[in-house]
């Protein structure tokens, strides 16, 4: 894993976590990644100043309710996620027609040619998903972030 601070087009940094460098830059091209101020999908590496080991041996204590590093990796982990997930719904409202609770019945319709094919979204109930799976079309489902989330 790789940490990277970065920054939007208007100057909001933040911080992520990337299995690698190129991981970062395939997300970053595909506009996957987006600002937690102001949702821009124009993210770039900011610059970080590099991590030194000084040459004092004996550690600052650290209160005992601070959270670890492990818990702060988590919620790094965590933050970089709602971020891919935010700019993946903003893609897919960008790019796919929202055809709200009547996502079955519209996936049915191209299914079977009855309408053109495109991309959708929209709602569906647990039983509807089931049913589209039985016929053999495939849906994806995926968390639905709202920006203040």
């Amino acid at each position: 894993m790789i940490h990277y601070r970065l920054r939007c087009n208007a100057e909001h940094e933040f911080e992520a976590w990337f299995q690698n460098s190129s991981a970062f830059e395939k997300q970053a091209e595909s506009g996957l990644l987006s600002c937690p101020d102001c949702g821009s999908s124009e993210v770039s590496r900011a610059l970080m100043a590099p991590a030194l080991q000084g040459t004092r041996r004996e550690m600052v204590p650290t209160p005992a309710d601070a959270p670890s590093g492990e818990q702060k990796q988590v919620a790094t982990q965590a933050l970089a996620l709602k971020q891919q997930l935010l700019g993946l719904r903003r893609k897919i409202e960008e790019n796919f027609d929202n055809v709200g609770d009547r996502f079955a019945d519209e996936a049915r319709k191209i299914h079977y040619g009855d309408s053109d094919a495109r991309g959708i979204y929209g709602d569906t109930t647990p039983q509807e998903r089931e049913a589209l799976a039985d016929e053999g079309i495939e849906v994806g489902t995926i968390p639905w972030l709202r920006d203040d989330a």
